[in-house]
């Protein structure tokens, strides 16, 4: 490269504006270095082509390209050695290399290899959403649009850090300055500028990634359990006339509400056939039979799938499907008919069970047709989580699946509906990509892709948190996708209502009290009362010092520790079922609690903690009914109650390289936390989830 337009070097952050004509490049430059007290460069090409004109009455062309480039760079050069920390630039070659492709057709090799050399930290490619302003060296406003996306293209095309600006000068600015503090404390943290662009349009905040990068340094810290929450000791237990009592007083009050039912279903279906990929992926069909495989590799869950092959309710699809691929189909060894029973099942080229969601398989198998967890959660919103003829159905979901849930909503919606009598109102949303976290490698450095683009992965479900934090209602019943039954329904509704009963009478003794301290009519007795209130009812115990404070003190803690979303849960007798449950724990304040707790979250090295998370009388089957607001009808911000110390650092592996990878505090675990939390033991009939095809099989999945 000429020496003429070599780009000096210095140890500061260089911002280039990029884009069009009259698109405020040159306020922006003079505004920025104006508030961070440093300089920025002309446009050379301005000065020289006015002197040009005013010479010799003639216009640009293409042979003025290399020296407008000469002239820029010198400009750039001699403002750099006076700058301090930043340095703004009107312009830069790449704008030159640009315009003299759009209007030329041709961009000299000296210019072009200048342009792609030169460096800056990041560019700001200025929208064309401001008015064109007219001047004797501007070309024409009209074909702005494709000017722009030419500019972009070039900042795509090259892999060249950029942020748009659009607005009008005062957002641009303050838009800008937000950027490039960020894009200071990015470079202290030792990321690149495209990593800061990356994380930027995930719209993920570097604290979070600054965080997440001290998680996997020092470690997630442990819960620290005390004992295990049981019948009579943090786990209520009612007897069958209780709970009817307790579904009849929440049907007695539901029409004041707004109820909700929450469903977590974003996940593929992947887990539930991992065995029969396995199997897939391993068995010789050539030159062995299935009882072969079996006593080669021991696969347990096999055996159990292939002689409950008929019982499954996609049975008879795929079969009428395999009979259209086989002529003579029937003729085929079992052993065969079998292995490409689950082939079809699985291949993408047919029903691609496995990358479906888990939502839209079939899971019931009925008279008339087979139903899927989808439906099967109509029906129940209806049953349980209506109020006035109308019930309020809300999916989380991935993007990509969304049409699947939509196509099964319109096909059964209208039947269930008249079925019901209850209008169903469904809607979706999305996990935020926000919410999605930094990879590292077994170093704790940043784990790059073959494109050396950091890697963000799905916070895992406590991502769900800021979904339900949206929702507008007073009530919410939150349950598992798969967690549904074909018998059992009714009754099963009124275990559910039960758990909103008991919520409804708790909230409104907590109301009662927030609203008497409101009014400065919260006497001693009172306080005496709601101090056996928090004990007795909510399983709340007092900080240490409580009874030696001021009146004044515990009013204030009263309110402190009654103001908080509460949730209802639903626990089932422990049955060796993978997953969390419910524990007595103590935080590093002293301060004690009931918490759903899993067990990657215990120190299980720990020979006392491991044989408490044992003893666990209960499991958690994610059968919560929440309230979501305050005495004052206001909705709480549930991301204020998050206990950002207990997210998962999970071990992962992305194109056969090991990496880890960092998980939310769980969506009832950590990310409720700081709740009001009240356990129910509720009956295992409630407890129906599909973790493996074989659940299927089970009693409540199959007719009676």
């Amino acid at each position: 490269m000429e020496e003429n337009l070599k780009q000096h070097k210095a140890d500061i952050i260089k911002i280039a504006m990029f884009g069009p004509e009259s698109t405020g490049k040159t306020t922006l430059a003079i505004q920025l270095a104006d508030y961070y007290k440093t300089e920025w460069v002309p446009e050379f090409a301005r000065d020289y082509l006015q002197e040009k004109w005013e010479k010799h009455q003639l216009i640009c062309d293409v042979n003025d390209m290399l020296p407008i480039a000469y002239g820029q760079t010198k400009l750039e050069n001699e403002a750099l050695a006076l700058a301090n920390d930043y340095l703004f630039c009107d312009t830069n070659l790449m704008v030159t290399k640009v315009f003299s492709e759009v209007y030329y057709n041709t961009c000299d090799p000296l210019l072009d290899k200048a342009a792609l050399k030169h460096e800056y930290d990041l560019f700001f490619l200025t929208d064309i959403d401001v008015p064109w302003e007219k001047d004797d060296l501007r070309d024409r406003p009209e074909g702005r649009k494709s000017v722009f996306a030419v500019f972009k293209k070039t900042l795509i095309e090259n892999k060249k850090p950029f942020i748009t600006l659009s607005g009008d000068k005062s957002l641009r600015l303050n838009k800008a300055i937000s950027i490039i503090d960020d894009l200071r404390k990015a470079k202290e943290m030792g990321l690149s500028s495209r990593d800061f662009v990356q994380a930027y349009e995930y719209g993920i905040p570097l604290e979070n990634i600054r965080k997440q990068l001290a998680i996997f340094k020092n470690g997630v810290s442990k819960t620290f359990l005390l004992e295990p929450a049981t019948l009579y000791n943090g786990i209520l237990k009612l007897s069958e006339a209780e709970f009817k009592e307790k579904a009849a007083y929440f049907d007695s009050n539901k029409s004041e509400l707004n109820l909700e039912k929450f469903v977590p279903a974003s996940g593929a279906a992947s887990r539930m056939f991992k065995f029969l990929i396995t199997f897939l992926n391993e068995f010789d069909f050539e030159n062995e039979s299935i009882k072969a495989y079996l006593n080669r590799k021991k696969n347990s869950k096999l055996p159990v799938f292939v002689v409950g092959l008929e019982r499954f309710p996609f049975y008879d699809i795929i079969n009428k499907k395999l009979k259209e691929e086989f002529v003579s189909f029937d003729s085929l060894h079992r052993s065969l008919r079998n292995y490409y029973f689950i082939k079809l099942m699985l291949s993408e080229d047919y029903f691609d069970y496995s990358n479906k969601p888990k939502a839209v398989l079939p899971f019931h198998r009925y008279k008339t047709h087979n139903a899927t967890a989808i439906e099967e959660h109509l029906y129940e919103c209806a049953n349980y989580s209506s109020s006035n003829g109308v019930s309020n159905l809300h999916f989380t979901v991935s993007e990509s699946h969304l049409k699947q849930f939509e196509d099964i909503i319109n096909e059964v919606k209208s039947d269930v509906e008249e079925k019901t009598k209850t209008a169903i109102k469904v809607d979706y949303s999305f996990q935020n990509k926000n919410t999605d976290t930094i990879a590292v490698g077994l170093n704790n450095k940043p784990f790059r892709n073959e494109n050396g683009e950091l890697v963000f992965r799905p916070g895992g479900h406590g991502a769900l948190i800021q979904n339900l934090n949206v929702l507008n209602a007073d009530i919410v019943f939150i349950k598992n996708i798969d967690n549904v039954t074909q018998i059992n329904q009714e009754k099963n509704a009124v275990y559910k209502k039960a758990l909103a009963g008991i919520l409804i009478d708790l909230q409104q003794k907590i109301f009662y009290y927030l609203n008497k301290i409101d009014d400065n009519s919260f006497d001693e007795e009172l306080l005496n009362e709601a101090v056996v209130f928090l004990k007795e009812k909510l399983n709340i115990l007092l900080i240490s010092d409580f009874k030696s404070r001021s009146f004044e003190d515990k009013v204030k803690e009263i309110k402190l520790v009654l103001n908080r979303p509460i949730r209802v849960c639903g626990m089932v007798k422990n049955e060796g079922e993978p997953g969390g449950g419910p524990f007595w724990t103590k935080e590093n304040n002293g301060k004690i609690s009931l918490q759903i707790v899993e067990s990657s979250e215990v120190d299980l090295t720990n020979k006392g903690q491991a044989k408490i998370m044992e003893n666990a009388s209960h499991f958690n089957p994610v059968d919560l009914v929440c309230g979501i607001k305050n005495h004052k009808n206001e909705k709480f911000d549930l991301l204020e109650f998050i206990d950002h110390n207990r997210g998962f650092i999970v071990d992962k592996s992305i194109s056969g390289k090991d990496i880890k990878a960092y998980e939310l505090p769980g969506l009832w675990n950590g990310a409720m936390a700081n709740w009001i939390t009240v356990f129910v033991q509720i009956p295992l009939i409630t407890f129906n989830p599909v973790k493996t095809v074989n659940d299927l099989l089970n009693q409540a999945h199959q007719p009676q």
